[in-house]
């Protein structure tokens, strides 16, 4: 009986500890996800008839998020005492994360740590996607690509003379190109990502799938 009750303190301070960590405002900066639609379309949302994966949207590297983010490790699901953003707010961000379910849950998951309300919050998340070139020839993709995920990588800092190979990394999943990840300081400049949002997608055989 002892062990169980030292057991189950343990947890239950291992868990608050995590809660005081989750702080709304306590980060170190963000991270830029950007989701090349098809593949997402590809790997959920055909399955779930989601309108993003609608043929004629046209849609390349969309916002999935902005994440704050700690020098090593995340906050999540933070408690805030900001209020959640209204219907109209979550339509409003569809035109660059593809739609509203996903901006409210991104808020929840993410916006809630960054200690902002959530009109600040989407305001700095679009300020944020809109401080970032997205290479126009992405838009001529009209056939899958089998190509090295650095050429994706590449492809961001050409287009981007301010951004350094530090400051970003392509995320692969099931062999598709699925993000363009990018640190950025909590005024939005480009900086050195940590260690453990730096995983750079090795594959010389990524799949690229075309626009929509």
């Amino acid at each position: 009986m002892r062990r169980t009750l030292m057991t189950l303190a343990a947890l239950f301070w291992a868990t608050g500890v995590s809660a005081q960590e989750d702080r709304a405002g306590d980060f170190d900066y963000y991270v830029l996800s950007l989701s090349w639609s098809a593949a997402w379309c590809a790997l959920e949302g055909d399955a779930r008839d989601d309108p993003q994966c609608d043929t004629g949207r046209g849609l390349t590297f969309i916002l999935h998020g902005l994440w704050p983010q700690h020098e090593a490790g995340w906050p999540s699901f933070c408690r805030t005492g900001q209020r959640d953003p209204s219907r109209a707010e979550t339509a409003a961000m569809a035109d660059i994360m593809g739609g509203s379910g996903l901006a409210f849950y991104q808020w929840k998951k993410h916006g809630r740590c960054s200690g902002l309300s959530a009109t600040d919050y989407y305001r700095t998340a679009r300020q944020a996607y809109d401080s970032i070139e997205i290479p126009e020839l992405f838009r001529q993709i009209d056939r899958s690509l089998t190509l090295p995920a650095s050429v994706i990588e590449e492809a961001f800092l050409e287009a981007n003379p301010g951004l350094g190979p530090e400051e970003i990394t392509i995320t692969c999943k099931d062999g598709l190109i699925q993000e363009a990840r990018i640190c950025l300081t909590r005024d939005l400049d480009p900086r050195t990502c940590g260690a453990d949002v730096i995983r750079d997608c090795r594959l010389s055989d990524a799949v690229l799938e075309p626009v929509r």
